[in-house]
């Protein structure tokens, strides 16, 4: 866990560095609609991002499994679509940001180094497969159990996030990430004990 916390502040204070560099010359050209300006950023807000994209999605990723699938309860069926629909915009919206402040697409795809594995409440590959093996009776308790733990940790990174992050942005949305998926935790637990 050392190794991964290492690499992967090593690579946001690269990134980071690399914006600085390119801030002077494209803050102006960035988009209003993406807003977080590249000089407001540090190495915690490229942090988040390019962590909570591929955390954001997984989250549909999983929704879609369910979505896909027969014999769901319809309470769990609602619920990952609006997990889904919530968590689209918002990687849209981040990956707006790293357009903005010159960071490559890249930086936050779903496995860059087999990092994002690592990441707090992100399944495996052998969870993702159970989930999408699991016939619709038994995928229903299984998405909920392991979409409690995906937001724990979502809300992990957001907290880090609130601490570390420059641009109000970022701070913004993470706070949304931590008040959104604790009322959700809420609501899958109370779910989960009556499916």
């Amino acid at each position: 866990m050392k190794k991964l916390t290492i690499a992967l502040g090593t690579g946001a204070l690269t990134l980071t560095l690399a914006i600085t560099g390119c801030a002077a010359g494209s803050a102006g050209e960035a988009s209003p609609s993406a807003s977080a300006s590249a000089s407001a950023i540090g190495a915690g807000d490229v942090m988040f991002v390019t962590m909570m994209i591929p955390h954001h999605q997984q989250a549909v990723q999983m929704a879609e499994i369910i979505a896909g699938k027969t014999g769901v309860d319809t309470r769990v069926s609602a619920l990952a679509d609006r997990i889904a629909q919530a968590q689209g915009p918002e990687i849209d919206r981040m990956q707006g940001w790293l357009s903005a402040w010159g960071v490559p697409a890249e930086a936050a795809s779903p496995d860059t180094d087999g990092m994002h594995h690592g990441m707090s409440g992100m399944l495996s590959d052998d969870d993702l497969d159970r989930l999408e093996a699991a016939p619709g009776a038994e995928a229903g308790p299984l998405f909920v159990e392991q979409m409690i733990a995906h937001h724990e940790g979502a809300i992990e990174m957001a907290r880090t996030a609130l601490a570390d992050a420059q641009s109000p942005d970022v701070r913004q949305l993470a706070q949304q990430v931590i008040d959104d998926q604790s009322t959700e935790i809420t609501e899958m637990q109370e779910l989960l004990s009556v499916l």
